[in-house]
């Protein structure tokens, strides 16, 4: 990304930002009335414009209907989006709120109303204003939790959800540029006083991050952190992809299921991590389970293969996130786990 850190983005960067989504046939934009998305949607705009063909631009706003004054800037965002020619739809959350983790909650939802919004309208992207900004904070966020190198790759440019995929165009993009962008249009935006709520993580790690920076941990180095992790995790999981293979070709039958054990616990260690999450993810009905339970799953099968045993007598046997992994004296194998009384599969 070309320009400092504070002038407005041009025509030309516009273009470049946006390029690898111009064969979409038709792209929603989520727009809350903030100045990034008001941003995304006027860039956007003005690069659409531009094109002699390209994707048809809806704008959507979601009203959670958390604060008195969203249904405002819902009808603010709609006058500038017609400003644009671009049109718009508010979707509203209803239903009960829960009394705790209501931004997890909100966020879920709001993903949830803009891909039903997407499909009705024949989109395959949701354009997201995630920022420069916005990646250093998870990435400090997820450092704090002791994440994985997957965690650590924080964002990425393209994200499928639900049917749909999340596209960040800004996403190496300063908040600053943005907010010199709108003042250079001359855009007006809302400002949201959860952003800086100090109930909440983000905002907490916002307020750090200019002493952060003073001490070298600023946003740049942060993102791009996140993208040398994001590029070591591709690469990792094209080797698990390999080994994955090579078990496989070492066959399994009726009476002999399963992946060879030996084989298995000779890989390396993060290489059997991630086969593990893969398998327990597919065979399993509870999500993806927690990386730090599956490093330990993973220690305690080489632990337990380190015990003598018997031919087809069990060395060790668990349940986790609804998959049931057992080891025998030569093979690995890892099925879906009897339902919990009171639930179905």
């Amino acid at each position: 990304m070309s320009g400092t850190d504070d002038e407005p983005i041009s025509a030309r960067e516009a273009s470049r930002l946006f390029a690898d989504w111009k064969a979409a046939p038709a792209i929603v934009l989520a727009v809350s009335g903030g100045p990034d998305s008001l941003a995304l949607m006027w860039l956007a705009a003005r690069w659409r414009k531009a094109l002699k063909r390209g994707p048809a631009l809806s704008v959507v706003t979601v009203d959670h209907g958390l604060r008195p004054e969203a249904a405002l800037e819902a009808r603010a965002v709609k006058r500038q989006a017609a400003a644009l020619d671009l049109p718009h739809r508010t979707l509203k959350w209803h239903g009960a709120k829960p009394s705790s983790g209501i931004q997890a909650a909100a966020r879920a939802a709001r993903y949830s109303l803009l891909a039903g919004a997407a499909k009705r309208a024949g989109a395959t992207h949701i354009m997201i204003a995630h920022t420069r900004d916005d990646q250093a904070e998870t990435v400090m966020m997820r450092l704090s939790r002791g994440s994985g190198i997957t965690g650590l790759a924080a964002m990425a440019r393209e994200t499928e959800r639900d049917g749909v995929v999340l596209a960040r165009p800004l996403l190496d993009v300063p908040k600053a540029r943005l907010l010199a962008t709108l003042a250079k249009a001359k855009v007006g935006f809302a400002s949201d006083p959860s952003n800086a709520d100090p109930r909440f993580a983000r905002p907490r790690w916002r307020e750090l991050m200019p002493l952060l920076a003073a001490e070298g941990c600023n946003a740049y180095s942060l993102a791009r952190l996140a993208a040398r992790a994001a590029r070591a995790d591709a690469a990792l999981e094209r080797m698990a992809d390999g080994a994955a293979q090579f078990l496989a070709s070492l066959g399994g039958t009726s009476e002999r299921p399963g992946v060879d054990a030996v084989a298995f616990l000779e890989l390396p260690a993060e290489i059997r991590i991630r086969l593990l999450l893969r398998w327990l993810t597919q065979q399993g009905y509870e999500g993806l389970p927690e990386l730090g339970k599956v490093e330990t799953l993973s220690a305690a099968l080489l632990q337990a293969m380190t015990k003598a045993a018997p031919a087809g007598k069990i060395r060790f046997r668990q349940t986790l996130a609804g998959a049931i992994v057992t080891l025998t004296k030569d093979r690995l194998m890892i099925g879906p786990a009897p339902p919990r009384r009171g639930r179905s599969r």
